[in-house]
């Protein structure tokens, strides 16, 4: 069964575990893994969040720095970094969305995907009620405090080292208990900064800082992480280890080599990874494609409530 909880991102709060929410992806940069900058241009980029959330989106997710694996980041931990975005050239990119949006669709949920408390300060300030925080409010150390001082919502996301390290990292024995434990640090770090526990979602952060193997027991242990008892979001959508599953099944069928799958030719096995993520226990989703998984979210659904009928 998977437990249910009142999420409060400040102005109002929501129901989670009676029905999956889908968070849609709206990534305002030129240079995002999964769509390339289709939506840097503001008007493409209002436009494309306004359908998503016609197709059903409960929640908009708009970030405007790529944090895909290789990217430098500019985190206090790593100051000297090159190539990351500024805070002002962030703000340029996401405030006119979030205002646009704001204003044609006032009753809408907005989150800031965002590692920098700069950022999350004024895209709060402007109608924002969800900071998702990629970090874990571990790569700038005043995020925690910043969300602290304002009444939202917050997503408290596992990730090891930073993205140019990812690819150097060692394998790990117990890659589901690190991250839980991890994650277990991290929630105290929000709570000792005055966060307040009803405002806080995990997410395991699929993908980040995790070898391609080593999603796949997060993912068929996703219920290890009730423990903490907090509301759970899984963002496992176009990522890169579902292409290579798909890629070396497609390459033993047509006994060719192994190529690579791109990003938008995910969204199949997304839906797989997204189903069984649900039926493990996942409150929100995080996906690009909205609408195919508002359907197959629904079906997920229709069976968790059935289980609950037979135990009742």
């Amino acid at each position: 069964m998977r437990p249910q909880f009142q999420w409060d991102i400040g102005r109002r709060s929501l129901r989670l575990g009676e029905r999956t929410l889908v968070m849609g992806v709206l990534n305002v940069t030129p240079d995002s893994f999964s769509d390339g900058g289709l939506y840097r241009d503001p008007q493409s980029a209002i436009a494309h969040g306004l359908a998503l959330l016609d197709e059903g989106a409960d929640i908009l997710d708009i970030g405007g720095e790529s944090t895909r694996p290789g990217v430098p980041t500019a985190s206090n931990e790593a100051p000297s970094l090159a190539g990351a975005v500024s805070a002002e050239e962030e703000l340029s990119r996401v405030l006119p969305v979030i205002e646009a949006i704001k204003e044609q669709r006032p009753e809408a949920v907005l989150s800031i995907d965002t590692y920098k408390s700069a950022v999350a300060r004024v895209a709060v300030d402007s109608g924002v009620e969800i900071v998702n925080d990629v970090s874990g409010f571990t790569w700038d150390p005043a995020m925690a405090s910043a969300v602290a001082e304002r009444p939202c919502g917050s997503i408290v996301m596992h990730v090891r080292g930073l993205p140019h390290q990812w690819r150097l990292l060692a394998a790990e024995h117990d890659i589901v208990t690190l991250v839980r434990e991890e994650l277990r640090a991290r929630v105290c770090n929000a709570l000792d900064h005055g966060i307040p526990r009803a405002s806080l979602v995990i997410d395991p952060g699929f993908g980040f800082g995790k070898s391609f193997d080593e999603n796949y027991p997060l993912l068929s242990r996703l219920g290890d992480f009730h423990a903490l008892g907090l509301p759970i979001l899984v963002a496992v959508s176009r990522k890169s280890f579902l292409g290579r599953t798909v890629s070396e099944r497609i390459a033993e069928l047509s006994h060719q080599p192994v190529a690579p799958v791109p990003p938008t030719s995910r969204d199949t096995a997304t839906l797989a990874a997204t189903v069984a993520a649900v039926l493990a226990g996942a409150h929100i989703v995080r996906v690009h494609a909205v609408r195919p998984t508002v359907e197959a979210v629904s079906i997920a659904d229709a069976i968790l409530r059935s289980e609950t009928k037979t135990t009742a």
